[in-house]
């Protein structure tokens, strides 16, 4: 075999072997997409690269897997869902209160799923891998709770806070999944008496609730 042979028959063997890198790469990072949806490109985007950022979600598959998750009982998600219409209900007479304890409730049932709380990130990460599509949800009510605490947040403000509570309460529990294409979405809205909430904040022009059903 001639020289100018082989090194064909080298060329056209690394070529195979760089399409089917590429073939395996591409394709794990459309399952990286499709499993942690909006959060793939928040993490790709903070990190120095690409690859690193898609280290970080490998990672996060990794911890997630080691996690002992479980179910909750038919009894337990009744007890939940009761607590949510307490939260709500205590929302039109205190709203700052409702948004804490609203916090408090979703910390719990996280906790009872199985999911680490110590730290607000890690908790964030673990949450990311089977609840992407709820995350941002989380976020923004954290900021808001954080925003709440140092007395920098009106009525309007706590009760986006709770309907971003409710779109991850209702996708850990498995009950009333709530759309995630805006959190203002009628069907996430807290059921709160307009004449009530404004009683606690004449200031706030234009943020009466909806009162709608939940």
């Amino acid at each position: 075999m001639s020289p100018t042979v082989v090194i064909i028959l080298i060329v056209v063997a690394l070529l195979v072997v760089a399409a089917v890198v590429y073939g395996v790469r591409t394709g794990r990072r459309k399952q990286l997409r499709t499993r942690f949806g909006p959060e793939y490109d928040k993490v790709v985007g903070d990190a120095d690269s690409r690859s690193e950022g898609e280290r970080e979600l490998r990672e996060r598959e990794k911890r997630h897997a080691e996690l002992e998750l479980k179910e909750l009982s038919a009894e337990s998600k009744a007890k939940y869902s009761v607590a949510w219409e307490e939260v709500q209900i205590q929302f039109v007479d205190s709203p700052g209160e409702a948004v804490s304890t609203a916090d408090g409730l979703v910390t719990q049932l996280i906790t009872e799923r199985g999911y680490p709380t110590g730290d607000y990130d890690d908790r964030l990460a673990d949450l990311s891998v089977a609840h992407a599509q709820t995350l941002e949800h989380y976020r923004d009510a954290h900021a808001i709770s954080e925003r709440s605490a140092a007395g920098e947040a009106n009525t309007e403000d706590l009760r986006q806070a709770l309907v971003h509570y409710r779109a991850l309460f209702a996708d850990l529990l498995g009950e009333n999944p709530v759309r995630t294409d805006g959190a203002s979405d009628a069907a996430s809205t807290p059921t709160v008496p307009t004449q009530k909430i404004n009683n606690h904040d004449s200031d706030v022009a234009g943020s009466r609730p909806d009162a709608t059903s939940r």
